[in-house]
């Protein structure tokens, strides 16, 4: 074996009297990658009550119809009633990841002291990495069943709405506030449930067409209002109050809007009535294993749990806005 020699101009960005300048880096890394949406942060966080995670819908009061609740007051005659409930239930899924520190790289950089938290910070974005999976697959999970899974991942909220049968397809020349207000309006109009939704959600691409049709047809700005810490969002005024519109980049759309062929949902929901039902902890969990021979450290973050959207069929309405 036959040792070799590096020029030292190899590492050093410049050579002179009295200088070597080697690289130099900021010990802090840009980052404003994307991390979680807004939605998994509002919904209903519930413990599951195994697996799957089962509760009751009450579908209908014990109720006489009109033709047999009123009779004779001489000749009483009541009719027999009973309430209506359906079992439901949501599977739990699994969402892992793992993170492998080498051993020699870690000791490399505690020597060099560059880095110093990147170890902290690498597992932290794991755990956040964890998360935004777990959001996008809240909407877009492809499962399609909560009875008979048939995927590993959620039954997307998205899907469920839509397999609910609640749709609306706004024409290229419709307005969309108008069908966001109509559809609102036949939902608060239910007369077997008491529904009132609590926003609508939908990539900003959409709500910006929204402001800019608001603008153009009634120079009408829409109002603001806080839902989360920092975060300010337009509302849209409806039978149902003041419906804020949040944006949610998970929710994507098809097409180029403006070509006539683009397709781009928004989603009128009861946020009380969508629920995660989580096993142990409603956070991911971090476990480390053991070393193995490699002594590489190995971290692997958990989380149990699943997600259902109660009253998919009157609650929560899908809205498709062709562009």
């Amino acid at each position: 074996m036959r040792a070799e020699f590096k020029d030292i101009h190899a590492a050093a960005d410049y050579m002179g009297p009295g200088a070597i300048e080697v690289q130099q880096y900021q010990t802090e890394i840009t980052d404003i990658v994307r991390r979680r949406g807004v939605f998994g942060q509002r919904i209903k966080q519930v413990p599951a009550t195994g697996h799957p995670s089962r509760f009751f819908e009450e579908t209908g009061i014990p109720s006489p119809t009109a033709a047999a609740g009123f009779v004779d007051p001489r000749n009483i005659v009541a009719p027999v009633v009973t309430p209506t409930r359906v079992e439901r239930s949501v599977p739990l899924k699994a969402l892992v990841a793992q993170l492998n520190y080498n051993l020699f790289d870690l000791e490399l950089g505690q020597q060099q002291s560059q880095f110093a938290y990147l170890q902290a910070k690498d597992l932290a974005d794991t755990v956040d990495g964890v998360m935004r999976a777990h959001d996008v697959a809240l909407w877009n999970g492809n499962d399609t069943s909560l009875s008979t899974p048939t995927t590993n991942q959620y039954f997307g909220a998205a899907a469920q709405i839509a397999a609910g049968g609640n749709s609306v397809t706004v024409g290229v020349n419709d307005s969309i506030v108008d069908a966001l207000k109509s559809t609102i309006a036949q939902m608060v109009a239910n007369s077997s449930y008491a529904v009132r939704p609590t926003a609508i959600y939908a990539n900003p691409v959409l709500l910006d067409l929204i402001d800019r049709e608001m603008k153009s047809a009634f120079n009408v700005v829409l109002n603001t209002r806080a839902i989360e810490a920092g975060v300010t969002v337009k509302t849209l005024s409806t039978q149902a109050g003041e419906i804020p519109l949040i944006p949610e980049w998970t929710l994507s759309y098809t097409g180029t809007p403006g070509s006539g062929s683009a397709v781009l949902p928004a989603y009128i929901v009861t946020e009380d009535l969508i629920e995660y039902h989580w096993l142990t902890d409603p956070s991911p969990r971090v476990f480390q294993l053991g070393t193995p021979g490699s002594l590489a450290s190995q971290h692997v973050v958990v989380k149990f749990g699943g997600l259902v959207v109660k009253g998919a069929n009157y609650a929560h309405y899908q809205v498709l806005v062709d562009r």
